[in-house]
């Protein structure tokens, strides 16, 4: 390989990083340091859905881990209870 070919391989190299990282949005400040700025309104619409659902999840595993570690005392009852919210609470939605 001769010097112009390695030149333009270098550019394409250069070139073809470039539009990955502003893809990806990171940015580039001073002595190598790079940011990563993801402030688009489709993804903070995204982020918001994927908060809700992971709030309704750890809901359900407290509502699921108090049905366990629950006494025995009219645990039958109480577990009728519970599943019945559950479902309650997902129809609602």
């Amino acid at each position: 390989m001769n010097g112009p070919e390695m030149i333009v391989l270098i550019v394409l190299i250069t070139a073809i990083a470039s539009v990955i990282r502003a893809r990806y949005g990171i940015v580039r400040t001073g002595r190598g340091r790079e940011e990563v700025y993801v402030g688009r309104q489709e993804n903070d619409a995204e982020k918001q859905v994927l908060r809700g659902e992971v709030r309704e999840l750890k809901e359900r595993i407290a509502v699921l881990e108090r049905i366990v570690t629950d006494g025995d005392r009219n645990r039958g009852l109480a577990l009728e209870r519970e599943i019945e919210a559950l479902r309650d609470k997902e129809v609602r939605q």
